[in-house]
């Protein structure tokens, strides 16, 4: 039981920050495609080793410490940005089950009940990592930046989580993997929570300091924002982090509004259930190459938020919509139920 645990966490994280690697070099080759240019071309057979050439040269830069840092907090920051990004895949269904030698092997690291409830934790503390490492460096940018960064998740973590217990009502569990298995088929949460995944995947944008969301780092108006003071890995780790956390947010989406693992029609295909678990896997996965290159596209088309528009589209819209929403679903569970 260990051992297979260990083993499917040890993918998932390979996966993560594999696909969180790569990520940069696709979304350089997005805008490049968006902005009719090449893109990097340069490091390998159409730049596919880009990636692993910005690693080493992040690697092998000058370790900096500004003099008058929290010099603990200081590498606490990323540190704490890193890690809590890669634990949020650890409650996400990736498939199934696998049957092997008569022993079933459930394709999610940590099965609990409150899945959800994990997941908005890991979410809320993640913060923590900007606004140590801004504070910490001791530069009135980087605390400009934390401060942005702070009230930001705080603001869109209320319409967050509003649209999350519209569709906790329509699901009756706070479990990935029940939440994931009872979208057979076409019966998936984006037909009847429309608006609420609208409202979602609006804040996993500005919880990830996407853009147009991405004030904490407003480069215009910042420098760099919490990371100004920032080099070599530990800068390296504040980058990579978004990248993670782009990665769990497609597939947090894609699992909880778009089915999950579940591909539609495949039952009838009279496939073995290992083939058929791996088969939707790779659908899954499917799903979340898709946002992430929404991410880049949303990226590329759209300008940047001033601040107060950011705060007002937090407070003033998204929030009234998303109460809208949990109204309207409780009047039609009451009316309609299941």
């Amino acid at each position: 039981m260990l051992v297979e645990k260990l083993i499917i966490a040890g993918s998932v994280l390979g996966a993560s920050l594999g696909i969180a690697t790569y990520s940069t070099l696709a979304e350089r080759k997005v805008a490049a495609w968006l902005q009719d240019r090449v893109g990097p071309n340069r490091a390998g057979p159409g730049g596919i080793l880009q990636p692993l050439a910005d690693g080493v040269k992040l690697l092998f830069k000058e370790e900096f410490i500004p003099a008058f840092s929290n010099k603990v907090l200081f590498v606490l920051g990323p540190s704490i940005a890193m890690l809590l990004a890669c634990m949020g895949g650890s409650v996400i269904p990736w498939g199934s089950q696998l049957s092997i030698g008569g022993h079933t092997i459930p394709l999610v690291i940590a099965d609990i009940n409150i899945g959800l409830l994990f997941m908005f934790a890991v979410v809320s503390l993640g913060a923590y990592g900007i606004m140590i490492g801004g504070w910490a460096s001791n530069n009135k940018y980087s605390l400009m930046g934390a401060i942005r960064a702070a009230s930001q998740i705080i603001s869109y973590e209320l319409a967050m989580g509003l649209s999350i217990i519209a569709l906790i009502m329509t699901t009756g569990t706070l479990s990935l993997n029940e939440i994931a298995a009872q979208q057979h088929g076409w019966h998936w949460n984006i037909l009847i929570q429309p608006l609420g995944f609208l409202i979602f995947m609006i804040c996993a944008f500005a919880e990830t300091n996407r853009a147009p969301f991405d004030l904490p780092e407003c480069e215009t108006e910042l420098i760099g924002g919490y990371h100004t003071e920032y080099g070599s890995m530990k800068l390296g780790f504040y980058l990579f982090a978004e990248y993670v956390n782009m990665f769990i947010s497609s597939a947090l989406m894609s699992t909880l509004y778009f089915g999950g693992y579940n591909m539609p029609l495949i039952g009838r295909l009279g496939l073995s259930p290992n083939l058929t678990a791996l088969i939707g896997t790779g659908f899954l996965f499917a799903k979340i190459f898709f946002f992430i290159f929404v991410f880049m596209w949303v990226r590329w088309t759209l300008p940047r938020f001033r601040y107060d528009q950011l705060m007002n589209l937090g407070w003033k819209v998204l929030i009234p919509l998303a109460l809208l929403n949990l109204l309207g679903t409780g009047a039609w569970l009451l009316f309609f139920p299941r």
